[in-house]
C-alpha cells in the first residue's frame, strides 16, 4: 500500500491547530519535528550517545508531518488541509513559512524507517538498552544489557519515565523478591527487575498488543522462568502483594488507585510511580501519602518525575 507524507513547515504557535486539521482529516498521527529540540541541550548522566541527524530537522520553526492513504480523494483531502491552515490567520495564529509539500512512501518504508533512530544507549550504572538488530559488546563486567524489539507501538526505552524507572528498580530490587510491573508496555521493566535478580515478576497491562510485544522481549531476554506477562486492569490479576511494585503510567491512573497500591505492597516493600508530568508530582504526592506510603525520593528527568515510596512494616 502507498502513502502520502503530507510536510506543514509552520510555526511552534501553530502546533496544535495544525495537528487538529491533521486529525480531522484522517490522520492517525502527526511527526513533529521542531528545530527547538534539536538545539535543546540533554543532560549527560551516563554517558548517553544522542546521535540526532540535523537534516532530520528545519533550521528554524517545526515541521509536522502526516501520512494519508493515496487514493482517489487525496488531491480533494489535501487542498482541504491548505485552505484550513490558511484560515488559522483569522485567529491570529502565525502560520510562519506555511509551506506544504507532498510526498509518496511505500508502506514497508514507513514501517521501519524509525529503526535508523534506535542505537545502545546506557541509561544507567549498570543498565544498557540494545535494540535487536544492533550488535553491542558490553563495557564492563557487571554491565545488565536488555534487548529490545520496541515495534512501532511501543517506546524505545529510553524516555525519561523509563529510563528512572529502571534507575529506581536498580536501587530498589533485592535477589529473591517479587516484583509487580503495572502497565508493562514493552515489559522493559519487568526484564530489568528479573536481570537485578527479582526471583518473579508478573507483568501485565490492558492493552492485548502490550502484553504481545512483552511477551516477545521476555522470551528475547530469556527471562520466562521469571516473568509471566498477562493482560489486566490495573491490579486485578495481582494474587499476592509484591517486595516491589512499579507503574510507569499516566498521573491521573496513579492517583486513581493508591489504596488498592497499597494493599499490593508488602510491608516494608517499595512502589514505584513513574509516567508523571512535572505539574502534577504534588498531587501523586499527597495521593500516596493519603494511603499510607512514605515519599522517600523523588527523582526528576526533563519535566517528568518519578516517585520512590515505602509502605511502613
Amino acid at each position: 500500500m502507498k502513502w502520502s507524507e503530507l510536510s506543514i513547515h509552520t510555526t511552534n504557535e501553530a502546533i496544535e491547530s495544525v495537528s487538529n486539521i491533521l486529525h480531522e482529516a484522517g490522520a492517525s498521527g502527526v511527526v513533529i519535528e521542531d528545530s527547538e529540540d534539536f538545539a535543546r541541550e540533554r543532560e549527560d548522566r551516563f554517558g548517553e550517545i544522542y546521535s540526532l541527524d540535523p537534516d532530520d530537522f528545519p533550521k528554524e520553526g517545526v515541521i509536522l508531518k502526516a501520512y494519508l492513504p493515496v487514493n482517489s480523494f487525496l488531491g480533494e483531502t489535501v487542498e482541504a488541509i491548505k485552505l484550513a491552515i490558511n484560515n488559522l490567520v483569522k485567529f491570529d495564529i502565525n502560520l510562519g513559512a506555511n509551506v506544504v509539500t507532498i510526498s509518496e512512501v511505500n508502506e514497508e518504508e514507513w514501517a521501519t524507517s524509525w529503526k535508523k533512530y534506535y542505537h545502545p544507549v546506557k541509561i544507567s550504572k549498570r543498565f544498557t538498552i540494545v535494540p535487536t538488530w544492533e550488535t553491542y559488546n558490553p563495557v564492563s563486567s557487571d554491565e545488565l544489557i536488555i534487548e529490545l524489539d520496541p515495534g512501532m507501538a511501543f517506546g524505545t526505552g529510553t524516555h525519561p519515565t523509563t529510563v528512572m524507572s529502571l534507575q529506581a528498580l536498580e536501587k530498589t530490587v533485592q535477589p529473591g523478591q517479587q516484583v509487580i510491573d503495572v502497565g508493562t508496555g514493552s515489559g522493559v521493566l519487568a526484564i530489568g527487575a528479573a536481570m537485578l535478580g527479582a526471583e518473579h515478576v508478573h507483568a501485565l497491562d490492558l492493552d492485548e498488543v502490550a502484553v504481545h510485544a512483552a511477551q516477545i522481549n521476555v522470551k528475547l531476554n530469556k527471562m520466562q522462568s521469571q516473568i509471566d506477562v498477562v493482560q489486566g486492569n490495573l491490579l486485578d490479576t495481582i494474587k499476592e502483594p509484591g517486595d516491589v511494585v512499579v507503574a510507569n503510567i499516566l498521573a491521573e491512573i496513579i492517583i486513581s488507585f493508591t489504596d488498592d497500591a497499597f494493599q499490593a505492597v508488602k510491608p516494608g516493600g517499595i512502589y514505584i510511580t513513574s509516567g508523571i508530568i512535572m505539574p502534577k508530582k504534588n498531587d501523586v504526592k499527597a495521593a500516596l501519602e493519603a494511603s499510607g506510603f512514605v515519599v522517600e525520593d523523588v527523582m526528576m528527568m526533563e519535566d517528568w518525575v518519578t516517585i520512590i515510596s515505602k509502605k511502613p512494616e
